[in-house]
């Protein structure tokens, strides 16, 4: 017991290297930038395949260490591609949009990486000179991963001489602390910038690099491992490198000790700790941000830096945009009369997501509550939905329990998430909704597993798609109208007040934390009447509904429409699905173009596209006679 204990610490301490080296990368990017980069797990899967290509061709001592520290350069020079061709462009602009930008990088990476190395698995080589394994209490330990425990010390003492013992380091850590004060002095921010950014892809391309002998080279990395560095970043706190590495050994351990207890009988009941490996991560950052909401090495802000917008006014539904409903909701309805049925299944997608992306405009416009996990609510309502019709229960009453169980769900999660604000309630979210997908991705007697449920279909008077589509538009556009409406109640205002100030919010008699929570569980109510009406729609369920592309979609719908508009949701929601439907048909890299288009939509549209019409239009309005 004590050796099998000893062999999974001793795991989980090479990996924790190989996770600290992409942590830190991640952290000296924020630490300066404060740029939260989606693509740095890309830069990682990128490095891992260019290692792995070099190490094949090469062969011997040379290819693999050789091929390691060129795969590396290369990521630099591609991430210093990247923020001086694109990021460069957005510094100024909201963070969550900046985190939507990465996201569309991610994209591009992935079919660039699809188109250049094909669709399978790529096994790299072992280390050379390092292939063997010594015996530790009677069991083998590859030599490779005593050096990997001995990597992470060594680059933690190498990056603190830099930033310490170095001119660059001090102006680094310089910026950290207050970068506009830095750019006051005289340093160069576009040319610090760069090169933090290049030295943080340099170590994210090295991670992966140096991990060609325990993994092979695959297209799901990227999401995979950013999941696992956002986890080490927040938990160790933001922009702190000794935090960071503590953060890696404590998840990377705690994930070996999993695998090592394995099946624990315990009163009749067997309790399997392997099956935690996929959140024990996350189960680890719920638990410190809800102790510690700056994380361990973290220092409490005075003031929290905003995650959302800038906190202005909220559009309200002027009279010049109602004159515009009427037409809209005319066309909506005539849908089915000159439509093919594909293109009735399009519209329903597009009403059901105009739905879910107006529920998470709810907590992001008007309650400044970024949501990196709203899928929750959309997965539990869709899934508590399908679990009640599979049981018989009609219609109408299934729909009704999806969004109660949705509620339910988000009344909890919002009473641990709203003691938070910032980065940090961003984060909670991810976690909590990510151990609500291991739940549903494990439960197969209830959710049906992996494999997800099937055969959910609605009622007979609801069979023909042209009925569930009527249907769900007049559920789905009253549901939306609803939101609208709270948004200009006095609720509503007294949001804006909690979210623009949480002191003279309480100062004048306002409960910022309980409006805050009521706003987050009337939200996963109305994603839960979303998912529960998708799910009719499709006549299948997976746990992908739950996942963190999902709640990406999400987010990349509100900001595409613009988060301080009423509409901008809902029209973000309708480019997004149309677009991704169109170039899917299109072409085989649709990835690679829904990614650019991304890119270009954030940098051509700070605000969003409503958001950043409306500017211009009043704009446009001054300056006329």
């Amino acid at each position: 017991m004590l050796s099998s204990f000893l062999i999974q610490t001793l795991n989980g301490l090479a990996s924790a290297s190989l996770l600290f080296l992409v942590g830190l990368g991640l952290s000296l990017i924020f630490g300066v930038t404060r740029i939260v980069n989606f693509a740095h797990g890309s830069l990682y899967m990128l490095g891992l395949y260019i290692a792995t290509t070099l190490a094949q061709k090469f062969g011997g001592t040379f290819g693999f260490w050789g091929g390691a520290l060129l795969a590396a350069i290369t990521v630099a020079a591609v991430g210093a591609a990247i923020e001086v061709i694109i990021l460069k462009r957005i510094y100024s602009a909201p963070e969550l949009l900046q985190l939507i930008t990465t996201f569309g990088i991610v994209l591009v990476i992935k079919d660039a990486t699809l188109y250049l190395w094909g669709p399978d698995d790529i096994l790299g080589p072992k280390a050379a000179g390092f292939t063997g394994a010594i015996t530790i209490l009677g069991r083998s330990v590859p030599t490779y991963d005593l050096v990997l425990i001995a990597l992470g010390p060594l680059f933690l003492g190498l990056t603190w001489a830099l930033l310490t013992r170095t001119r660059w380091g001090t102006i680094v850590r310089a910026a950290t602390q207050d970068r506009e004060m830095a750019a006051a002095l005289g340093v160069n921010q576009a040319v610090l910038f760069t090169t933090v950014f290049a030295l943080g892809s340099f170590l994210a391309g090295l991670g992966g690099a140096l991990s060609m002998p325990r993994e092979p080279a695959s297209l799901t990395l990227d999401l995979s491992i950013i999941a696992d560095v956002f986890v080490v970043t927040v938990v160790g706190g933001l922009g702190s490198i000794p935090g960071a590495y503590v953060a890696a050994i404590i998840v990377s351990v705690v994930k070996a000790w999993c695998i090592g207890i394995g099946d624990v009988k315990l009163a009749g009941m067997t309790l399997s700790f392997s099956k935690l490996t996929l959140v024990a991560e996350f189960i680890v950052m719920a638990v410190v941000l809800i102790w510690r909401p700056w994380g361990l090495f973290g220092s409490q802000p005075s003031l929290q830096r905003q995650t959302t917008l800038a906190a202005t006014p909220l559009d309200p539904l002027s009279m010049s945009d109602l004159k515009y409903l009427g037409p809209v909701v005319v066309a909506l309805a005539a849908v089915p009369l000159f439509a093919d049925q594909f293109t009735v299944v399009l519209a329903t997608d597009i009403v059901l997501f105009a739905l879910f992306a107006a529920s998470l405009g709810l907590m992001m416009g008007v309650g400044g509550m970024a949501s990196f996990g709203h899928a929750a609510y959309f997965g539990a309502g869709a899934y508590a939905a399908a679990i009640l019709a599979k049981a018989s229960v009609p219609f109408v009453l299934a729909i009704v329990g999806g969004v109660a169980f949705a509620s339910v769900l988000a009344l909890v999660f919002g009473w641990l998430c709203v003691r938070l604000s910032g980065v940090s309630l961003a984060m909670l979210t991810l976690a909590l909704a990510q151990i609500t997908w291991a739940v549903a991705f494990q439960w197969d007697a209830l959710t049906g597993g992996s494999n997800g449920l099937v055969g959910i279909w609605p009622p007979t008077w609801l069979a023909s798609k042209r009925a569930y589509y009527i249907f769900s538009v007049t559920v789905a556009s009253l549901a939306i109208l609803a939101v609208w409406s709270l948004a200009h109640s006095p609720f509503g205002y007294a949001l804006r007040a909690a979210r623009d100030s949480t002191l003279r919010a309480d100062a004048i008699g306002i409960d910022a934390r309980r409006i805050q929570w009521i706003a987050f569980t009337l939200a996963g109510a109305f994603a839960g009447l979303a998912g529960a009406l998708f799910v009719f729609s499709k006549g299948s369920l997976s746990p992908d509904s739950l996942s963190i592309p999902r709640s990406m979609d999400g987010l990349v719908m509100v900001l595409m429409g613009g988060v301080q508009t009423l509409i901008g949701p809902v029209v973000g929601a309708a480019v997004f699905i149309g677009l991704q439907d169109w170039i899917v048909r299109t072409t085989t890299y649709w990835q690679a173009v829904l990614g650019a288009t991304i890119i270009l939509i954030t940098v051509l549209f700070p605000q969003g596209i409503v958001g950043t019409l409306r500017a211009l239009t009043a704009n446009f309005r001054s300056r006329t006679p």
